[in-house]
């Protein structure tokens, strides 16, 4: 019996323990077997060692050419002994594997073993690690803040250690190891040192993969996430829809009191979320896209995937959010460019249109109403736009066109100048009230120029 002999029983309670395919312990056993032999007997030995599943021995055979007359008797067998100790029909020339007493293999043995189980062991629960987690690409894992490695926060999973880089992290957001944290699996990898699976808080799906778990309707597939766009840690908008009519899609959402979607605020901290219907028709899925601020009008350019949205002057704010906030989340959802103006703005550039077009007599309010309709909203676009756009209005002739558009370019210059000398004489009050204040004198309030706000 050699020193390897009754391993049966220690290779099943392995296999068990660290949930290995027994196959590969018995591989390293081999391995680490035919090691041993090598290192005692020589690399140029022909040597293969093969596990006895009856015995529970790992047993080693020197692989000896059949020979006439034996020259080397290391490495060669004569013809007679081999048909009379291994294989009657042996031939001069075959291999013939003579098995090899492995009871002098001693602490060479033990050693060459341990490194080739230890290293086969690492490799097969790196692989297990790896297969488990690559089909868990795309789902919401729950684990346990370990530690800080630079600005990557180290997530232990149970049978894997995980990585939350710092770009994949949420502003604002802090943990301290032993916190528990819920994060998506955004890739899993292969590398030197296992395997490498990579989180995210911050990106999109976090937030779709919330809902689904918070909200049925969205994992029975009545109700879907058309769009999403988010600016993690601060705000996103979600918009949905619904296959069937008689289901709400932003009230299955929200929940009952808004259970729904409070538990989805409180896994993101804080972070508020606008759930809005999706609508095939651009112009209503604008609109609700910029909620909570309610729209005038809407002027679209399909040609260019753009819309002005026109809002009462008291909503303006809201619309466009702070830092510009609601209207940039709202062209992430649509995918449709957006540009916000006032109603005084929208009144004003069409005091400036009537004036350009009113170079044609019978022209007037009534076709600048309709050259904003066509989405000419500023002189610029007048003065640039096909003559044959301004031809098809009543009234004008080619003639008549080519005068607007003259005008329409007088009118933009003298616009931008009275705007630019607007413009220096604020700077020039704003520095001589900055002297004053920085002489300690009361600065003097004047009035606005034309144009300028009169209030805080």
């Amino acid at each position: 019996m050699t020193i390897l002999s009754g391993l049966k029983r220690e290779i099943d309670q392995i296999a068990k323990d660290k949930s290995i395919d027994k196959r590969v312990i018995i591989g390293a056993l081999e391995e680490a077997m035919k090691q041993a032999a090598h290192r005692k007997y020589g690399l140029e030995k022909e040597i293969e060692a093969r596990y006895n599943d009856a015995t529970g021995e790992i047993e080693v055979f020197d692989f000896r050419t059949v020979i006439e007359n034996v020259t080397d008797p290391d490495n060669q067998v004569s013809l007679e002994i081999a048909r009379a100790e291994y294989d009657p029909e042996a031939e001069v020339g075959d291999s013939i594997g003579v098995k090899v007493d492995t009871t002098g293999f001693g602490r060479i043995l033990a050693q060459t073993a341990k490194q080739v189980i230890l290293q086969k062991v690492r490799d097969a629960e790196r692989d297990n690690v790896f297969d488990e987690y690559k089909d868990r690409r795309g789902e919401v894992v729950n684990g346990i803040v370990r530690r800080f490695e630079k600005g990557s926060i180290v997530v232990d999973l149970g049978r894997a250690e995980a990585v939350l880089p710092a770009k994949e992290q949420v502003p604002r957001e802090s943990y301290r190891p032993g916190d528990r944290i819920r994060a998506y699996v955004l890739d899993v990898t292969k590398a030197t040192k296992g395997p490498q699976i990579i989180l995210s808080r911050g990106c999109i799906e976090m937030l779709t993969k919330l809902f689904e778990q918070e909200v049925p309707e969205i994992y029975e597939g009545i109700v879907s996430i058309v769009s999403a766009a988010r600016e993690p840690g601060g705000r996103s908008k979600v918009a949905v829809a619904s296959r069937d009519s008689d289901v709400d899609p932003v009230g299955a959402c929200v929940g009952m009191k808004g259970s729904r979607v409070q538990a989805v605020v409180q896994e993101l901290r804080g972070e508020r979320i606008d759930i809005v219907p999706f609508s095939p028709d651009p112009a209503r899925y604008v609109c609700s896209a910029l909620s909570p601020a309610q729209v005038s009008k809407v002027i679209i350019d399909d040609a260019a995937k753009s819309m002005d949205v026109i809002v009462p002057d008291d909503q303006l704010s809201l619309a466009i959010g702070r830092k510009g906030q609601n209207v940039r989340l709202a062209v992430l959802l649509t995918k449709w460019r957006i540009d916000i103006k006032s109603e005084s703005k929208m009144r004003e550039v069409a005091r400036w249109l009537s004036e350009a077009v009113s170079v044609v007599p019978t022209c007037g309010d009534p076709e600048a109403d309709l050259l904003l309709q066509q989405g000419i909203t500023s002189l610029e676009d007048l003065a640039e736009c096909p003559a044959d756009l301004l031809s098809s209005l009543p009234g004008i002739d080619d003639a008549g066109a080519q005068a607007i558009k003259r005008r329409a370019a007088e009118l933009a210059r003298e616009k931008k100048e009275q705007e630019a000398r607007e413009a220096a004489e604020r700077a020039e009050a704003e520095a001589r009230a900055a002297e004053a204040m920085s002489a300690g004198a009361k600065p003097d309030v004047t009035e606005p120029a034309k144009g300028e706000p009169s209030g805080a």
